[in-house]
């Protein structure tokens, strides 16, 4: 007679064994490396919109000749951050920061109709998480930002 399938007995069996095998491993597995992933994510939103604001600030140079800038929010370590139309203090967008992502530094990026940051602006802000951290300048002359 030529069985097929598994008993019940048997898939119990490798059930339990896999079990046992994830208890002891998932203690171990690192999860820091997920934070310090995170970090990067935000630190790259956080650079797309501040190239956001210096865009919109050159294409809406004649509606919005005041500018656009980026806000942090909150008190540091920041919340999250405001995209503003500096020309009727409108917000464009605003994101919130997630939890273990601490960003300090500079709070009011703000640029001109040229796509400079302005005067009195803020040049650089930290993103870290999880002993990671990253810096993002703003070089004032050109409004060019980079991520180190």
């Amino acid at each position: 007679m030529v069985r097929h399938g598994y008993s019940m007995v048997e898939l119990l069996v490798v059930v339990l064994i896999l079990a046992v095998l994830t208890c002891l491993a998932a203690p171990r597995l690192r999860f820091d490396a997920v934070s310090k992933v995170n970090a990067e994510a935000v630190a790259r939103r956080i650079g797309m919109d501040l190239r956001l604001a210096r865009s919109r600030a050159i294409l809406r140079a004649v509606q919005s000749p005041a500018g656009c800038a980026l806000n942090m929010t909150g008190s540091e370590p920041y919340r999250g951050y405001d995209i503003v139309d500096l020309d009727d203090s409108s917000v464009i967008a605003s994101h919130d920061l997630p939890a273990g992502v601490r960003c300090t530094g500079g709070q009011h990026f703000e640029f001109n109709s040229l796509g400079e940051l302005k005067e009195g602006s803020d040049t650089q802000l930290q993103v870290s998480s999880q002993g990671r951290t990253l810096t993002l300048s703003v070089l004032p002359a050109t409004g060019t930002i980079k991520c180190l």
